[in-house]
């Protein structure tokens, strides 16, 4: 499998491919309709394909012009430990540096031992100043 085959595109796969990533890389699975709804909402996106075959993804979401989020950064157990998800970033990075403002906050929540390759773009830890937080929708309590 020579990595030359391996073709960046900027262009964020659809709901099916991407829903299939997102299990496949042992993130968490969303459904094809919140797929359908979130993915027309992408600022910025990028596709890494193998033979048509869609292995490898990640995206920008916010408002286009004080806040982004990366998110959706995964590439297929295969193809993993290949310097594949710095291919990624680097398209990410570059994109950001040439169309968001220099006072845009850019934020992402790095995974495990990601936070390295995160580092290496210029993102860095904000605890215990600022910390992550979320919540799943189906497990919120609603008061």
């Amino acid at each position: 499998m020579a990595e030359e085959n391996i073709q960046l595109v900027e262009q964020f796969p659809g709901a099916d491919d991407y829903c299939r990533l997102r299990s496949a890389a042992g993130m968490s699975p969303k459904t094809i309709e919140a797929a359908r709804k979130g993915l027309p909402n992408t600022l910025y996106g990028v596709s890494l394909r193998r033979d048509g075959e869609v292995i490898g993804m990640g995206r920008i979401i916010g408002d286009g012009g004080c806040f982004y989020t990366v998110v959706d950064i995964a590439v297929a157990p295969p193809f993993q430990g290949r310097g594949l998800g710095k291919r990624i970033m680097t398209a990410l990075d570059a994109w950001l540096r040439a169309n968001a403002e220099p006072s845009a906050y850019v934020t992402l929540v790095a995974d495990g031992e990601a936070r390295h390759l995160y580092a290496k773009y210029g993102f860095v830890e904000t605890a215990p100043a600022s910390v992550n937080m979320e919540y799943l929708v189906a497990s919120n309590p609603a008061d």
